[in-house]
């Protein structure tokens, strides 16, 4: 076997184990979030923003932000279809300028700044989690986060390996995490 052949080998061996490290280790929701000074829900599907705002409701943090919201999106629109309260008229905040979760970090960021808040809830599905973190912490040295990850609908991942579609969403966004990996690591130095 030549030697390009070995290290394509060592090489996708990394993969595979680093792929089932991620997939075996992906973040529960905690059973209390504490006292945050707010919840930043990042869009992408309906369960993501149903549980911040019920957390929201339910009085953790002071304020909401939901990056990533479609700029046709109204504040009414979203409270009808998450069912929000009191608490989501005077104090949710839409952030319109998110594309991905790169954007998110960076929304989120200036928001969390401007309101000089230390600690936040990160709120996204349960797959997404590593990644979201990741870029979280590089925009926001110093600001505690506490995962949130919420279970997708139609996807079984704690038996990933037997479902193709879970199969195919986990391997996606593990090659987003290592790429956001690279990224976050490069632009830090």
């Amino acid at each position: 076997m030549s030697l390009f052949l070995k290290s394509m080998a060592v090489v996708l061996g990394l993969y595979l184990l680093g792929f089932v490290l991620f997939a075996a280790n992906l973040p529960a929701a905690p059973p209390s979030v504490g006292r945050p000074d707010a919840i930043v829900a990042l869009t992408g599907g309906g369960a993501r923003l149903d549980a911040a705002v019920a957390l929201f409701e339910r009085g953790a943090g002071k304020r909401l932000l939901i990056s990533g919201v479609a700029p046709s999106t109204t504040k009414k629109e979203l409270k009808l279809l998450s069912r929000g309260g009191p608490r989501f008229d005077c104090c949710a905040d839409l952030g319109f300028q998110a594309a991905d979760t790169h954007g998110n970090a960076e929304e989120a960021a200036l928001w969390v700044k401007a309101h000089r808040y230390k600690s936040i809830v990160v709120v996204t599905a349960t797959y997404h989690m590593p990644r979201s973190l990741q870029e979280f912490s590089a925009r926001m040295p110093g600001v505690a986060l506490t995962p949130y990850p919420v279970e997708p609908e139609g996807i079984d991942l704690r038996e990933w390996w037997r479902d193709p579609r879970a199969l195919k969403v986990l391997s996606g966004e593990y090659t987003k995490y290592l790429a956001s990996t690279v990224l976050t690591h490069v632009f830090k130095a």
